[in-house]
């Protein structure tokens, strides 16, 4: 349990530095090149079940073992180096995130709801597992780092024991934070420098933990999340029941039109969300209910087809036999005649023998 000084330093040292998550990076940025690939759109909005099940085609796993169990999916770091992570493989232009999340204990440890675009904007929740009582907002623009006066630190009730509703809505005009359907803080486009560092282009959904007080980290990022992590108290566990993903545009993607990263060069292509058709496609049937698919006509014809099958199978099983008692009579004709010989061979041998017909010869002694 962390001390009452420890936590009102949290927002001051917040102020002065910010860890650098493992699950934030991007593979090719907007804002220096117009090769970039194009952001495949979500398109809709959708609920991930992840109690004993996984996420599915629509994610990445990008580090680490999720297991998927009857508490949700489970983030664990066992051993040093271990930071599982997912990432959704859809985008949001603007939208909604919910998630039921459970955060990990562990001193340095940081349970982590990231949303990120390709040119580095980024809304967080992170939790630190040393801290029963705070969690922490924050924001970048454009991996902007030259300030850390962005993150904000709020009271929240054992989020290492307890499942907390962590939702963050972002829209063109401001971006909201709620705690268990509370608001707890409104950031406006203009309060971030003038826009300038306001979240605004396409952002994917990443789920992860990591050490940030790992002995390898930079002494501020260890201070802000409570200290060096001790991995012999592991393993730490984040759990997630579920999240809830709203994308607030439509089209099938979404690519940058310059390189200026505005929210206005964002251009949407019509159609149908490849993602969007993946989501909503049926899931595959069980054998009895493609059975109940099938017309009278069509189940009588499987059923005849089953019929001959099994007659045939019959047919074939008593050809095997027979064939299999005519090679056995064959094969004791064959032992009965090497009998026969090997009896008469043996009787001359006897008869031979009485009448004192072998002699015994120099050679054989």
């Amino acid at each position: 349990m962390p001390s009452l000084v420890s936590l009102l330093a949290l927002p001051l040292l917040a102020a002065l530095t910010a860890p650098v998550a493992a699950q934030t990076w991007t593979s090719c940025n907007p804002l220096n090149t117009t090769d970039c690939p194009t952001n495949t759109a979500l398109s809709t909005n959708h609920t991930y079940d992840f109690i004993a099940s996984s996420a599915g085609s629509t994610w990445n796993t990008t580090a680490g073992l999720i297991k998927y169990r009857s508490s949700g999916a489970q983030f664990t770091i066992n051993t040093r180096g271990d930071a599982p992570t997912i990432q959704s493989k859809f985008y949001l232009f603007f939208g909604e995130l919910e998630v039921w999340m459970k955060a990990a204990t562990g001193n340095g440890v940081v349970s982590s709801i990231v949303l990120q675009s390709d040119d580095l904007d980024e809304v967080d929740w992170e939790l630190v597992g040393g801290n029963a009582t705070h969690v922490q907002s924050n924001y970048f623009g454009k991996g902007n780092v030259t300030s850390y006066d962005r993150a904000v630190w709020h009271p929240i009730e054992d989020p290492q024991d307890n499942f907390h509703n962590y939702t963050t809505r972002w829209t063109k005009e401001q971006i909201e934070w709620f705690v268990d359907g509370a608001s707890i803080r409104v950031l406006k486009y203009d309060n971030a420098n003038g826009g300038k560092n306001f979240p605004q282009t396409p952002m994917n959904v990443r789920l992860g933990i990591w050490a940030a007080g790992d002995k390898d980290n930079n002494n501020y990022t260890v201070e802000w999340a409570g200290g060096e992590t001790d991995y012999n108290d592991g393993p730490f566990t984040m759990y997630v029941r579920s999240a809830r993903v709203t994308d607030f545009s439509s089209g099938s993607e979404y690519s940058y039109g310059d390189m200026t990263g505005s929210w206005e060069s964002i251009k949407i292509k019509p159609g149908n969300s490849t993602i969007e058709k993946e989501i909503n496609a049926p899931p595959p049937m069980s054998p009895s209910q493609r059975w109940n698919q099938l017309s009278p006509g069509a189940k009588i014809g499987v059923g005849s087809a089953v019929g001959v099958s099994a007659v045939a199978l019959v047919v074939l099983g008593a050809v095997y036999c027979m064939r299999a008692r005519k090679a056995g009579r064959k094969e004791r004709a064959l032992a009965d005649a090497e009998f026969e010989r090997e009896a008469r061979e043996m009787t001359a041998y006897r008869q031979q023998m009485a009448k004192g017909g072998f002699a015994v010869s120099s050679r054989e002694i």
